[in-house]
């Protein structure tokens, strides 16, 4: 096991290279071992080099609806009227601190995508 940080994008492909070669490896093994050390280094360089951006909170609403097949009046049952709805899907109306809470707890979309400002 020869591990070391991943600096460059030289490193970045030979740790996903070897990453490949001990995928399948069995925990508590040495290959195992180092499968969970590389997978933590790759992870940190990714975060590092390819951050992703958190969804906008109205397409983050709407892919969750689709996911848990709801319609437009199953999340005025979540935000109160089916106007209200409307207008969060629209974009017409901004979402207050308690429909927040609500999507969240209802259709368990995080808060720190709900909060961005859109």
């Amino acid at each position: 096991m020869n591990l070391k940080p991943i600096k460059t994008k030289k490193d970045y492909q030979q740790a996903l290279d070897r990453l490949e070669v001990i995928f399948d490896a069995k925990k508590g093994t040495k290959e195992g071992d180092e499968l969970e050390i590389l997978g933590i280094l790759i992870d940190q360089y990714e975060n590092e080099h390819f951050p992703i951006d958190l969804p906008d909170p109205i397409e983050a609403i709407k892919f969750r609806m689709e996911q848990m097949g709801y319609t437009q009046t199953d999340l005025a049952k979540v935000v109160g009227l089916k106007s209200r709805a409307s207008e969060i899907l629209s974009g017409k109306r901004k979402l207050s601190l308690e429909m927040i809470r609500q999507l969240h707890d209802k259709l368990n979309i995080p808060t720190d995508v709900l909060i961005q400002a859109y």
